[in-house]
């Protein structure tokens, strides 16, 4: 296993748009730093889900895990989920946060703030993509038409696949 650097994640956003849409200029070192899709203010002790405004693919051959800016951290903001994003997942992420603020105050983020990384670590064996009931989360009709063809190209039982999402009330 290992993390993918800058030129490997560039050739996949521009094949498989892992990230889509993405800005080069939030690619930082070994991470892509998404960011918020919309403004969120958490009063103390309030609990929400932060999305994405990016679209996430993982392809079979990699994982992604997350972590928060520090400075959301430093700020009191604390994240609650663990920081996974299994191979084959496609959507907008959600980043559950709570504010944990020693002043007590609200606290706000706003749209487009840069404000967690995703990094793509290469992972062995047999896929076995996401087809959890999360699958294509916070998408379009049209933005999951953008990854069909993807899908069909990366996964063989691609048929299969999609008979399962359908199952899970997500196609």
């Amino acid at each position: 296993m290992c993390i993918l650097g800058k030129d490997k994640l560039v050739s996949l956003i521009e094949k498989y748009r892992i990230i889509y849409p993405y800005d080069y200029h939030l690619l930082d070192g070994d991470s892509y730093v998404l960011t918020v899709k919309e403004e969120t203010t958490l009063n103390y002790l309030e609990h929400q889900n932060l999305i994405s405004y990016e679209i996430v693919f993982t392809p079979p051959s990699l994982v992604a895990h997350l972590t928060a800016k520090s400075k959301y951290g430093r700020m009191g903001l604390s994240f609650l989920n663990a920081a996974k994003v299994h191979s084959g997942f496609i959507g907008r992420l959600a980043l559950e946060i709570v504010n944990l603020s020693n002043e007590r105050k609200p606290i706000t983020i706003k749209r487009g703030d840069p404000f967690m990384h995703i990094e793509f670590i290469t992972r062995e064996g047999e896929p076995a993509p996401y087809v959890g009931p999360y699958q294509f989360q916070y998408l379009t009709k049209e933005e999951r038409t953008i990854y069909v063809p993807i899908l069909k190209q990366v996964f063989p039982n691609y048929d299969e696949l999609a008979e399962k999402w359908s199952r899970s009330n997500i196609s």
